[in-house]
């Protein structure tokens, strides 16, 4: 009895007997402070983003954090004319027409002879600047489809923040226009899709970009995949929305929910062009909205994990594409880890594991044909960077351009 009590008393002492109903679990969803999704962007970005643009990051974070700019992708299959007109009347302009003025007005540039014109090709190496023969041709060849291209995408001018209306449907049930952020067009008039081509979108939805290279009347077959079922139901409605049915039908249009890291195995050197367009932190919803947060606690591994899985995504399209086709990588992000460098780990990547060898293209001529839509990085090891600016509130759009050489 004496030896329980001195038991008893030495625990009192010691102070760790505690009543039942004072004992608990800790909880540690209830304790910890909660602190917002898109706050926690916001601490990643200034730590990251101030040390890679330096006094450009105060600039990119406050139009980051202020409404973003959308464009009016016209819908070709719709009644055209009248969407043309309607769009006019708002006093927006066609940012793919302005281009290709500027491409025309360098034909009439430093001539002599006012009545002597320079071709389109001789107007492109005015843009291209001093390369070698190849880059130079790539160049002039790019430049000279732009000036061809049938898409039609309206925006207001610099500093005019007026906003679209809703699309409405025309005569025949079709909605006349796609609102979206126009830098997401760079991607697709970088990858230069000609008639009659074989063209993977590999990360489709939820189907701007998709929607975008059917505009282009080009695409023989077009095979439009997202692993995301969800999501690949969002580029379903957005197909049956803008596209007529037999410009949809499984011939010209197939959309699949596969892994896009396996398409090397599955379908390799099948097409003319791939569009690798990866899942990224998407740095403007991160910042602005909670739902489906890449920067959520739960998601943290999932974030951590992006440079690799891009890194994947680009090598299975690099080897789904044929030798002399092309690929372009873009991501909505601003990170140099999940763009240059995803980038260069994926051509080494290619060349070592797959003997695939890729080369990347020169895109600086965008620069100087777009610069009065968009603000372009200047520092990219590779691609062309759009970051956001108050005065012209697009991206961010990151897009690089590679081509298979075997």
């Amino acid at each position: 009895m004496s030896a329980c009590r001195s038991f008893l008393q030495r625990k009192i002492n010691d102070s760790c007997l505690t009543f039942r109903r004072y004992k608990f679990k800790k909880k540690w969803a209830t304790t910890l402070p909660k602190i917002p999704c898109s706050r926690l962007a916001l601490q990643y970005f200034d730590i990251n983003y101030s040390m890679q643009f330096g006094d450009l990051w105060p600039s990119i974070r406050i139009s980051l954090l202020t409404e973003q700019k959308y464009g009016a992708l016209v819908n070709n299959f719709a009644h055209k004319e009248t969407v043309l007109n309607n769009l006019g009347a708002l006093k927006a302009k066609d940012f793919v027409s302005e281009a290709q003025n500027v491409i025309s007005l360098l034909q009439t540039q430093n001539n002599l002879d006012t009545s002597e014109k320079m071709t389109v090709d001789e107007a492109s190496l005015n843009l291209v600047g001093e390369k070698n023969n190849a880059e130079q041709t790539q160049a002039t060849n790019l430049l000279s489809s732009l000036s061809n291209s049938k898409l039609t995408c309206f925006t207001f001018s610099r500093g005019d923040i007026s906003r679209f209306p809703q699309s409405r449907s025309d005569c025949f049930g079709l909605l006349e226009y796609y609102l979206m952020d126009v830098a997401s067009l760079l991607p697709v008039l970088a990858l230069d899709v000609q008639h009659g081509h074989s063209v993977l979108d590999l990360c489709a939805a939820p189907g701007g970009k998709t929607l975008a290279l059917l505009q282009t009347e080009n695409c023989q077959h077009l095979a439009a995949n997202d692993l995301s079922t969800s999501r690949s139901s969002r580029l379903h409605r957005v197909l049956h929305s803008y596209v007529p049915r037999d410009q949809r039908t499984e011939q010209k249009v197939q959309v699949t929910s596969w892994d896009g890291r396996l398409w090397g195995d599955m379908e390799a050197s099948t097409y003319d062009r791939v569009l690798v367009d990866v899942p990224c932190t998407t740095d403007r919803h991160s910042l602005l909205e909670e739902e489906n947060n890449i920067f959520h606690r739960i998601r943290t591994k999932q974030r951590q994990m992006l440079p690799l899985r891009q890194a994947e995504l680009l090598v299975a399209g690099l080897r789904a594409v044929r030798p002399g086709g092309e690929v372009v990588y873009s991501t909505c992000s601003l990170s140099q880890l999940q763009n240059e460098c995803v980038v260069e780990r994926a051509v080494e990547l290619a060349a070592s594991d797959y003997g695939v060898h890729v080369k990347t293209q020169d895109l600086s001529c965008f620069r100087e044909v777009f610069k009065n839509t968009f603000n372009f990085f200047q520092d990219c090891r590779v691609g062309e960077l759009v970051i956001p600016h108050l005065t012209a509130n697009f991206g961010p759009m990151f897009f690089c351009k590679l081509l298979r050489i075997k």
